[in-house]
């Protein structure tokens, strides 16, 4: 994804109010060798950039004045109520160092699991990113979770999932859990009930 931004001279509270009330966004860019840069962007093409889901995982090219570098969306921060985008951190990255990045999870197949189809389950995302680390050009857009075979009473963990060659987790020493399956309370006591019943 491309994204394109000027660079910033004044700086301060004064200048970035000035820069939003004409429609632009200020942001920085940092890491790498280089000293950081002050940024202003487009605030609507920003605003909808971060609407998908690809622009906070993807190594994106930031163009500045007609030169292209990669960088990663790092944080950005949004308005209380308004639908502002105050301010946006962008890191530099180099193809031939690795990145730690928040990847979002995909889940499929829940509807086919033993868990939902015989015994009515419900399964519950704990999580829905994880931590990777791998060179940028190898970063995923997302992980897809395969749900086939959860059944009642269990759990999806971290080391559970398949991921694209060259991409290993960032685990911090705990094998998170990423799903669980479980029957709703309310339905527990019915089935309880009719089991009582048929005796």
């Amino acid at each position: 994804m491309k994204v394109v931004a000027f660079k910033r001279e004044l700086q301060g509270t004064g200048a970035s109010r000035r820069l939003r009330n004409s429609g632009q966004t200020p942001g920085i860019i940092y890491g790498g060798t280089e000293a950081p840069v002050t940024i202003a962007l487009d605030h609507n093409a920003l605003y909808h950039a971060l609407k998908k889901e690809a622009f906070h995982g993807a190594v994106l090219d930031l163009e500045i004045d007609g030169k292209v570098q990669q960088v990663l969306l790092r944080d950005f921060q949004m308005h209380a109520y308004k639908q502002l985008v105050l301010h946006a951190d962008f890191q530099r990255v180099d193809a031939n160092q690795p990145v730690h990045v928040k990847v979002a999870l995909h889940f499929e197949n829940a509807e086919v699991s033993p868990a939902v189809k015989l015994h009515g389950a419900t399964i519950s995302h704990v999580t829905n990113e994880i931590e990777v680390s791998c060179l940028p050009g190898k970063l995923p857009e997302f992980i897809t979770v395969d749900l086939t075979n959860m059944d009642v009473g269990t759990s999806l963990h971290a080391s559970n999932l398949s991921l694209p060659e060259g991409v290993t987790l960032v685990t911090h020493g705990s094998d998170l859990t990423i799903a669980t399956a479980s029957v709703p309370a309310g339905q527990v006591s019915a089935d309880a009930a009719a089991t009582e019943e048929k005796k």
